[in-house]
């Protein structure tokens, strides 16, 4: 097992890599604690769960909303839930993004961890300290910032997913790779074949190496005034297409990131054959790099992002693979270089 521990002022949160479901038992703090999970978790693992209550939630991101929030308060409260109890999510983002903003806000405020069940929230969502929910269709729009107390990584939870939901979390680790290790990047292209037969010491490797990255940007930028934006890579485009589509948020990414070096060599920020490694590499992994969408309708729907300010946007761009800008870019500018 390997651990990172991201230090933050809010608190300290260390990310066991390589742990076990098995041991959860022995990360609980003394008293009462609550398990959160989803519908599928719970008939895959429940057995394995430490013998204390169990709050099931639904799948997907339909139930990423304020109305689960509501049946998870419900269910606390049945439960006598106090200041003292410990919130444990079991599950992917999703499971991971609801329970910690549940936790965040029930009573002001609870102490919790997560156990994550999926490679995209291994190595991002369960990572970092965002929680939230989304609203009305549009993306994490309510939500805190609050640091997990432990995040448990366990690869082999990831034999049970499904083969797209698993390759749709290799979005996150490319993307952390794009904007910061160009030497990530190039161990992905040399194994990616053994990672998508989810060998699991190639796994542990490439999870630990991207944890590595976003905790170093969320040690220097918890709040994401700055720094941290680079981790939005992709995002601001994959948000929107998740809005107009449905699709996986990992797959959504890759078209993101995709659209926006597509961008950066338009901007001659970035050369082509740059570009074209990054394109190379996300096929390799199974992922999308295109999709039929209303160019109009992405950017009316980017208009309602999060990291809009006034007629901007904070675009992040690539200079090279594995170093990544920040740059206001005006919707204006935006249509003309899409439409």
């Amino acid at each position: 097992m390997k651990t990172i521990t991201i230090r933050n002022v809010s608190r300290d949160s260390s990310i066991l890599i390589g742990e076990k479901l098995a041991n959860l038992s022995g990360y609980l703090p003394g008293g009462k604690a609550i398990i959160i999970t989803d519908d599928n978790i719970e008939k895959l693992y429940r057995h394995e769960f430490p013998d204390i209550p169990v709050i099931t939630t639904g799948r997907g991101e339909k139930n990423k909303t304020m109305d689960t929030l509501t049946h998870i308060f419900d269910k606390l409260i049945a439960c006598e839930a106090d200041r003292s109890t410990f919130i444990i999510a079991i599950g992917g983002g999703i499971v991971c993004d609801v329970a910690g903003f549940a936790a965040s806000v029930y009573m002001r405020g609870l102490r919790y961890g997560f156990v994550s069940t999926t490679l995209l929230s291994q190595v991002d969502a369960s990572v970092g300290g965002k929680n939230g929910v989304n609203f009305r269709g549009y993306k994490n729009m309510i939500g805190v910032f609050n640091q997990p107390e432990f995040v448990i990584v366990d690869p082999g939870m990831l034999d049970t997913l499904d083969e797209q939901e698993y390759c749709s979390g290799f979005a996150e680790i490319v993307k952390a790779a794009a904007i910061k290790d160009d030497g990530l990047f190039r161990y992905l292209e040399t194994n990616s074949a053994k990672a998508l037969t989810r060998d699991h010491a190639i796994l542990e490797n490439i999870i630990y190496k991207a944890v590595q990255i976003k905790a170093s940007v969320v040690e220097q930028d918890e709040k994401e005034k700055g720094e941290r934006k680079k981790l939005n890579f992709g995002h601001t485009f994959a948000h929107a297409i998740e809005h107009s589509t449905g699709m996986l948020h990992g797959e959504a990414v890759s078209i993101g990131m995709a659209m926006a070096a597509d961008l950066s060599v338009k901007l001659n920020l970035l050369a082509k054959n740059e570009y074209d490694r990054l394109i190379r590499l996300l096929k390799s992994l199974n992922l999308p790099v295109t999709c039929k969408t209303d160019y109009r309708e992405l950017l009316d729907a980017m208009k309602k992002d999060k990291k809009r300010e006034g007629d901007n946007l904070h675009m992040v761009f690539l200079n090279s693979i594995g170093d990544a800008l920040i740059r206001k870019t005006s919707f204006v500018e935006l249509e003309k270089m899409l439409l």
